[in-house]
This record gives C-alpha cells, sequence and structure tokens, in this order.
C-alpha cells in the first residue's frame, strides 16, 4: 500500500480512502517503523506528519458519512495492541507540514497507480 498524494485525498473511492485509513492505522500502530519499500519514507519523519496525514483521512470520510473511530482522532492513540507515543510528541502535530516526497513526480506515480486498477482522476501535473 501507499500513501496517496494529498491533492488525491477527497477523489479517491471509497475503496481507496477506507484503505488508506487502514494503512495509516497501522503504520501509527506496530507497523510503525517496520520496512515496507512503498512507505518506507513517512520513517524518516516525525510520526507527527502521519498522524497529521492521517487526519485528511479521517476528514474525508467523515464529510462522506463514514463512521470514524474517535479514538483516532487522538494524536498520541496508537491503537489497542500499541501503547499510545509519548506526550512530548503530540506537540509537534500543529507545526507538521506534508511529505516532500509527495511532489508533481509522485503525483504522476500515484496517477498511474490508480489508472492501472481502472480509476482515471483528472488532476494537472506540472
Amino acid at each position: 500500500m501507499r500513501l496517496w498524494h494529498e491533492h488525491l485525498i477527497d477523489k479517491l473511492p471509497r475503496p481507496q480512502l477506507l484503505g488508506q485509513h487502514r494503512e495509516c492505522c497501522a503504520l501509527r500502530g506496530n507497523g510503525w517503523g517496520k520496512p515496507h519499500a512503498t512507505v518506507n519514507y513517512v520513517f524518516d519523519y516525525h510520526p507527527m506528519l502521519l498522524v497529521r496525514y492521517h487526519r485528511l483521512i479521517m476528514d474525508e470520510m467523515k464529510s462522506r458519512g463514514y463512521n470514524v473511530d474517535p479514538l483516532w482522532e487522538q494524536p498520541l492513540y496508537r491503537g489497542k495492541q500499541c501503547e499510545p507515543w509519548g506526550a512530548e510528541l503530540g506537540e509537534e502535530l500543529a507545526g507538521a507540514g506534508a511529505y516532500v516526497e509527495h511532489d508533481d513526480e509522485y503525483m504522476k506515480e500515484c496517477l498511474d497507480n490508480l489508472a492501472s486498477k481502472g480509476i482515471l482522476i483528472e488532476i494537472e501535473v506540472t
């Protein structure tokens, strides 16, 4: 699984959006730091960047009327099988930006990946 480019989140079909939520939950939980070729870059950043990204996913889910467990909205929460992050990490959330890797080239990769699944999304890529 990959983390879709942020500008695609509101255009993702239901299966990809819900899959992205599951991926974020796994990465925030016991999957944190476990190698996976397409998402290894997230481990180079502060964990709150993943939380910020996950919030974008959850906000889109809620805007579509999907249920989101409110526990995941707590920045330090990592799932039922994982200890929460320490309180000092939560202070970093406000300043978290976007992943540098999510550039125009990555957008094209994401669009190509979706197109290979028969999902055509029109977004101008420079």
